[in-house]
């Protein structure tokens, strides 16, 4: 059982927030702040509120039934709402539990989706354009914007990369389980026995970074101007457009060429070397909390292979959770993708639930 005390703590809170918002003295950025806290109450004060109530209720109906000079319709009444009140007051539990979970602090967050051709040469480029064209349809269905970063073109009509950013509400708490490798299995346009190949791309997902998350000083980047190359128009390679930044303590590095502006070019590398660097230091953080114990679905390693597209069967597997659909052409047009997505998020809090209670 939760303790009633942290319940009754959300229903306080929430009701002193009702109040504070409904005063006319109110700063615009305090409001902002104070109502998404608000939504975000708002979304388990029903069940807070009638978790509270149970005892009280479950003390009443039981005397009830216990009650000998009671009337044995009203009695069997009696057992038949306590009875309900329980399976409820199980269910409102479990909604409350998943409520009370340790918040990522990154789950809010606009996300950089980084999509790249693995083994399988030619055939993981076009593959590359699959995933881009599925990520963009589910973009669509859920009205979340995104804006291209980077983008580089294959012989094959595929692409080597996609860098993408997505915004919304809550981008990454829904995507953050697609980082790793996905494997293809189907025979290539070029493929004259039928054979089946198998290639790869990986994906890493990354929650945006704003200044306030990750403290990069000028002194720790090296900044290389160049001349761009590849698929651009000439205009592009006329002069040192493109930007080379290394970040020094950590190594990590980031080109960026597919503006005609040095400045613009400089600014996309920026905000994808902040959100890798901070991305470092939380999986840093994740692991020195967690070395002896499960903690999350997966190792989130973008080296694990997490899911398999097999076309000949139709099929998708996702091999975390060992969950297999056939509906291969419905999950890559996005309309079940939220299928394997929410069955992602429900054992990752099953697993953390289970931390809980060691």
């Amino acid at each position: 059982m939760i303790p009633v005390e942290k319940i009754k703590q959300i229903v306080k809170t929430y009701e002193t927030l009702e109040k504070e918002l409904a005063s006319p003295n109110l700063e615009k950025k305090d409001f902002v702040k104070k109502s998404k806290e608000y939504s975000i109450l708002g979304e388990v004060i029903k069940e807070a509120k009638s978790y509270i109530n149970f005892e009280k209720e479950k003390e009443e109906l039981e005397k009830i039934t216990e009650d000998k000079k009671s009337d044995k319709e009203i009695i069997q009444l009696a057992k038949n709402e306590l009875n309900q009140l329980s399976n409820k007051t199980e269910e409102y539990e479990k909604i409350l539990k998943v409520f009370l979970l340790p918040k990522d602090e990154a789950d809010a967050k606009n996300a950089i989706l980084e999509i790249r051709a693995g083994t399988g040469g030619l055939e993981a480029t076009l593959f590359v354009a699959d995933l881009y064209k599925m990520y963009e349809k589910v973009c669509l269905k859920k009205k979340w914007s995104f804006e291209i970063i980077n983008i580089s073109k294959s012989d094959a009509g595929g692409f080597k990369e996609v860098i993408l950013l997505i915004k919304g509400n809550n981008i990454y708490s829904f995507l953050k389980y697609e980082s790793g490798v996905h494997r293809v299995q189907r025979v290539p346009e070029t493929e004259t026995q039928g054979r089946v190949h198998t290639s790869a791309a990986t994906v890493a997902v990354l929650p945006e970074a704003e200044d306030v998350d990750v403290k990069i000083n000028e002194k720790d980047l090296r900044i290389d101007v160049f001349r761009s190359s590849g698929p651009g128009g000439q205009s592009v390679n006329t002069t040192d457009s493109a930007v080379r930044i290394t970040h020094i303590p950590s190594g990590t590095v980031v080109s960026q060429q597919d503006e005609k502006s040095q400045h613009k070019n400089r600014a996309k590398a920026m905000k994808i070397l902040r959100s890798r660097v901070y991305e470092a230091e939380r999986k840093k953080k994740d692991q020195e909390r967690s070395k002896d114990r499960k903690s999350q679905i997966g190792t989130g390693d973008r080296s694990e292979r997490i899911r398999t597209y097999n076309f000949p069967q139709g099929r998708v597997t996702d091999h975390r959770i060992n969950l297999t659909l056939h509906k291969l052409e419905e999950f890559l047009s996005g309309d079940a993708f939220e299928e394997i997505a929410q069955n992602l998020k429900i054992q990752d809090q099953e697993i953390k639930l289970s931390n809980l209670k060691q």
